[in-house]
């Protein structure tokens, strides 16, 4: 599975009204529990009933942001960790109690529910737990700053994270942590062939619901919501796409020439697919190695009313899909760390090991020379990551151009490079406001001469 599509972009959920709040800790515990042993978030979510998943998630992404900020509150409060589904339920409080994360609710009513929370989860637990969040509150102050020596507890990012930011980023980095732990915009991708931004937001209006043009297709929703509220979005009108995704499509095709043979090396689950669809007529082919992903592929140009050749194959391995006929365009949205994404996906920063991104570039290079022969003369690549880490980036491109003589970067137009996930991003293009601060990305195009 890619490394970087485990987990669904999604905003963060309003808890359900009706469910007591020892419930929802109860699971987000279990959430916080199966992140720590490994699991993606999207697949412990999978596990937790209907009707709690909205408050689970938003309490799971709070846990997830400053988890942290828990884990030096908990040394110093329990040097010995406790069981981990004990350990998980004080983490989840300790995170939703640490007072630089707005908590969510009163101090004193969560402490109350957590302990509710532990009968339900162990009983044997809830004096402990009880015991360990009143401490807390009588010696917060103190707690806190004592934590606050930790950089993983200042951060919220493991130590070698943090170090990467800081050798790839030395202005920015902090800045970059710091956003991290922020909630995303909800951006949309209004479909060219139905309409265009300014309209929408006019749809919108009429909805109820204040948002802004940042870019030739793009809108940005002042507070998120279901797409179930999105006007038009069932009859394929809109989707949900960030602006700096956004950019990917109108760089590889341009005009986009009727016909044009692209492929979309690594779609699921299918929205940068769906753009170039909805920018032209093209004859694309959309791999995917993941045959159950690839159905999210078949859902999305549905419901767009799109359609393109999708084969469960992979990409770095063309003498098993490929058909001999070259392709103007082709498309790699690779495999990465997601390191640009963590706003959207809070658990990846505590999945990623730091042996992941050299992992991750070798695999990028791999498929980058792979497909560069199935590419005609002439034709462009684009090759782009949701990562801010230059191994995955730059460094990755400035290699890939020393090892193909045949490859330089396309003049026109030109490519943005890296996108960090910051409102003053310098690097932004002129056609985007990216004021709201979009996701961390790096695109690259290239040319075969």
């Amino acid at each position: 599975m890619r490394p970087d599509r485990r987990l669904r972009a999604v905003n963060d959920p309003v808890p359900h009204p009706s469910l007591p709040l020892a419930t929802l800790l109860n699971h987000t515990a279990d959430a916080v529990q199966a992140v720590r042993a490994g699991e993606s978030l999207n697949t412990a979510l999978a596990r937790c009933p209907g009707p709690a998943r909205p408050g689970t998630q938003a309490l799971s992404f709070h846990a997830l942001r400053w988890l942290g900020s828990a884990q030096a509150l908990r040394t110093l409060l329990v040097p010995k960790p406790p069981a981990p589904a004990v350990d998980a339920l004080l983490l989840s409080a300790l995170a939703l109690l640490w007072p630089q994360s707005d908590p969510p609710y009163n101090a004193h009513t969560l402490v109350d529910q957590a302990v509710a929370a532990a009968n339900l989860r162990a009983r044997h637990s809830a004096g402990f737990i009880n015991a360990v969040l009143r401490r807390f509150l009588r010696e917060r102050d103190v707690l806190v700053a004592a934590a606050l020596r930790s950089g993983q507890a200042r951060f919220n990012h493991p130590a070698w994270w943090v170090e990467r930011l800081q050798r790839d980023w030395p202005a920015e980095w902090q800045a970059i942590a710091d956003t991290d732990n922020q909630h995303p915009p909800m951006t949309l991708r209004v479909n060219a062939r139905r309409g265009d931004a300014a309209a929408y937001v006019d749809r919108l209006a009429g909805q109820g619901l204040a948002a802004r043009v940042v870019g030739p297709q793009a809108v940005t929703l002042a507070r998120p919501c279901s797409v179930t509220q999105l006007p038009g979005f069932l009859d394929g009108d809109v989707s949900v796409q960030d602006a700096a995704a956004q950019l990917a499509a109108p760089l590889l095709i341009g005009a986009g020439l009727p016909g044009t043979r692209v492929l979309d090396a690594c779609a699921a689950p299918g929205g940068k697919t769906a753009h170039l669809l909805e920018l032209a007529d093209l004859d694309v082919l959309a791999l995917d190695s993941d045959p159950v992903r690839l159905t999210r592929v078949h859902d999305t140009l549905t419901r767009l009313g799109l359609s393109a050749k999708t084969v469960a194959a992979d990409a770095g391995n063309p003498a098993a899909w490929w058909d001999g006929q070259h392709f103007d365009a082709i498309l790699l949205d690779a495999p990465c760390s997601a390191s640009g994404i963590v706003r959207r996906h809070p658990d990846v920063r505590w999945l990623r090991r730091s042996t992941d991104i050299a992992a991750l570039a070798a695999l990028q290079a791999r498929l980058l020379d792979a497909l560069w022969p199935v590419l005609r003369p002439g034709g462009r690549l684009l090759y782009c990551t949701c990562s801010v880490f230059k191994a995955e980036g730059q460094d990755q491109i400035d290699a890939f151009l020393q090892r193909q003589a045949d490859a330089r970067p396309a003049a026109s137009p030109p490519s943005p490079g890296h996108l960090l996930p910051l409102p003053d991003n310098a690097l932004e293009p002129s056609a985007h406001d990216f004021s709201a601060a979009a996701d961390g990305f790096f695109h690259a195009l290239i040319a075969k001469t």
